[in-house]
């Protein structure tokens, strides 16, 4: 694969990057770049998580070498459970993830290097720089209740940026809320003596319920978890909000794109001669084109969807029964 080929790969279905002409010189220079994504083991692997673990997927692809940070120390320092409970949920999440697909990567826990002399002098020369106004602002799209944040959730994006560094990763991928702490570390990494980190940021996913929420382990009604049953994933799909001919904020063709397009060929939909007979999409431009001309009724969307999305769902639902 070149280096064009490799860069459209890792960069599909993105929403920004920083920046566009560093990626195009990393991978034009660079046969095998370090990538990393960042996970806080609390709660459930949602659809949200499996967005990025797409995108590393892809990445994978592209002969990236590909690093997952179990992040149990954020995890902890924001207020996500307590010790006992981050390092279970941490192991079944790498079982988890290596079942997604992601059976070349390298895991870590943040546990395992953020302890140590030199990154702790790192991190507090960040903190130098930095105030605190800063830090919580960088915080505001991933804190646990932000109104009451704690100095822990400031000190929370410095450890991310330094994690960079002991990580030597040349980018970093992650959902578009991980924008202000990226931002504040292409500002500051040089302090610790690190080259400025590139990102690629992925869309997120709505609530099931509609626009106005994002996917989140908050809200079970309305998102969809690993755990879930085929019974549960097709109730909810269901009921998902998905008005005809309209593609804004409609979270099953956000799942098709982002989730079940990068794993098959073909999407194949079902439907009685009555209703135009079967039909089928090689791409997902042409689902979404087909849907907006109310060629295709959201309830056969919805059938189709739930089904390759079981598919997709049930190598990684076993490791978690």
């Amino acid at each position: 694969m070149d280096a064009q080929n490799k860069l459209e790969l890792v960069t599909r279905n993105t929403v920004e990057l920083l920046t566009e002409q560093e990626f195009k010189h990393l991978f034009e220079t660079k046969s095998k770049p370090i990538v990393y994504c960042g996970y806080e083991p609390s709660g459930e692997i949602h659809l949200g998580h499996l967005v990025t673990m797409q995108k590393l997927l892809d990445c994978q692809e592209a002969g990236c070498t590909v690093k997952v940070l179990f992040a149990d120390w954020h995890a902890w320092l924001n207020k996500k459970g307590n010790w006992e409970t981050i390092e279970k949920t941490t192991n079944q999440w790498k079982n988890g993830f290596k079942a997604a697909g992601l059976n070349k990567t390298e895991f870590v826990t943040g546990t395992s290097f953020q302890q140590k002399k030199e990154y702790l002098s790192d991190m507090l020369k960040l903190s130098i720089k930095t105030t605190i106004n800063r830090g919580l602002r960088s915080m505001q799209e991933v804190a646990r209740d932000p109104q009451n944040a704690t100095i822990s959730q400031a000190i929370y994006p410095l450890m991310q940026i330094t994690d960079m560094k002991y990580l030597g990763i040349d980018f970093a991928e992650a959902g578009l809320e991980q924008r202000k702490i990226h931002a504040l570390s292409r500002e500051i990494i040089k302090e610790i003596e690190y080259q400025t980190v590139s990102f690629v940021h992925t869309p997120l996913i709505n609530a099931l319920s509609g626009p106005g929420e994002k996917m989140s382990s908050s809200n079970p009604n309305a998102m969809i978890s690993i755990r879930d049953s085929v019974e549960e994933v097709n109730k909810k799909i269901n009921k998902a909000h998905c008005i005809e001919g309209i593609i804004e904020n409609n979270s099953v063709l956000e799942i098709a794109r982002l989730i079940v397009f990068p794993k098959i060929k073909s999407l194949e939909i079902e439907r009685p001669a009555k209703f135009g007979g079967n039909i089928s999409f090689s791409n997902y431009t042409e689902l979404e084109s087909s849907f907006e001309k109310k060629e295709l009724h959201p309830q056969d969307l919805k059938q189709s969807i739930s089904q390759e999305l079981n598919a997709i769902l049930e190598p990684i639902r076993k490791q978690f029964k």
